[in-house]
């Protein structure tokens, strides 16, 4: 297996954002869940993520966190990075999950940008440096303004990609320009990555790495042939695919991740229930997914097992001790 030392030879293509399964009673879905990790993994991702946007990451305790990587790190078995959420607005929490995803087992973090307290770019290197001095594992910067307010700048990303230990940064804004405005000003081992499945071709050949990816749960092995054909500068081959890609990944984006949930629960791989304050899939968008799916079926782009139905769940993210540790 590639060294961590390296992204360049893991954190790279399309990597799927994993979702977080719920049983009747409101808790993880460990079965279904690693059926999930195995998804993109059977099809050659080389890392998957856990416990993060798609995972519903804001409403999941200390505990199922660590549940969570430790059942993705023995369903795995080391075929593929696994790649920890472990972000928050408070630097002491992210320091403590992070050191957490470490001893599940983790190969890497995901940190964002503290959300709702607005920090100045030194409050930003501040705290991502703070993270990185309390593990061993590589950290990703996640970017993502629409839900933190404050962006990560070009030039905090540059200073704080000056250590080895910064080795990505996902770019939730999908800024299909900053790869040309930054390739210059970052080094080798740094990669680029989007967090938007609908511009990720046009990122990634302006000069990005990847893209984790919503989509790359429902049709991993379409995801991996698009990449493949960018990387070997196939264009019209790579145009041709994504335009099979675009229908099912406009509507994910629109009810991330409700929609994500209700795409899978349709190829009967989980329930499609989610945590307050979310709610599942709207009654006028089910059929709109419904027909998307079908028509991945159709091409024989994936294979549906049975339907569920789909309740809210509640939010269980407060519901143990304060001390709540695995």
């Amino acid at each position: 297996m590639p060294a961590l030392a390296t992204p360049a030879s893991w954190l790279t293509g399309y990597i799927a954002d994993l979702p977080t399964p719920f049983d009747g009673d409101g808790e993880l879905d460990l079965d279904a869940f690693a059926a999930l990790c195995a998804r993109p993994i059977d099809a050659g991702a080389a890392a998957i993520i856990v416990g993060e946007t798609a995972g519903e990451a804001s409403t999941l305790s200390a505990a199922e966190k660590f549940r969570l990587v430790r059942c993705a790190v023995e369903t795995v078995q080391g075929r593929a990075r696994i790649i920890a959420g472990a972000g928050s607005n408070s630097t002491d929490r992210a320091t403590e999950l992070t050191r957490q995803a470490e001893r599940a087992g983790a190969d890497a973090v995901l940190s964002v940008v503290p959300y709702y307290n607005k920090p100045t770019q030194e409050g930003m290197i501040a705290h991502f440096r703070a993270i990185a001095a309390s593990t061993t594992l590589p950290v990703i910067l996640h970017d993502i303004p629409a839900r933190t307010v404050r962006g990560l700048s070009d030039t905090t990303l540059e200073r704080l990609a000056g250590s080895a230990q910064f080795v990505g940064l996902l770019d939730g804004a999908g800024n299909v320009a900053r790869p040309l405005r930054l390739q210059q000003r970052l080094p080798p081992h740094f990669r680029l990555l989007t967090g938007d499945d609908a511009t990720a071709p046009a990122y990634l050949m302006a000069g990005g790495h990847g893209c984790m990816s919503a989509v790359a749960n429902v049709i991993p092995g379409l995801c991996r042939a698009i990449h493949a054909s960018l990387s070997e500068g196939r264009l019209q081959s790579a145009r041709l695919l994504s335009s099979r890609l675009s229908p099912i990944a406009e509507l994910l984006a629109a009810d991330h991740p409700a929609a994500l949930k209700y795409a899978l629960a349709r190829l009967g791989l989980m329930t499609p229930d989610t945590r307050l304050p979310l709610v599942p899939l709207s009654e006028a968008a089910k059929p709109l997914v419904e027909a998307a799916i079908a028509r991945l079926c159709d091409e024989n782009l994936v294979n549906p097992r049975h339907a569920w139905p789909a309740t809210p769940v509640p939010d269980r993210a407060c519901s143990g001790l304060p001390d709540d540790r695995p």
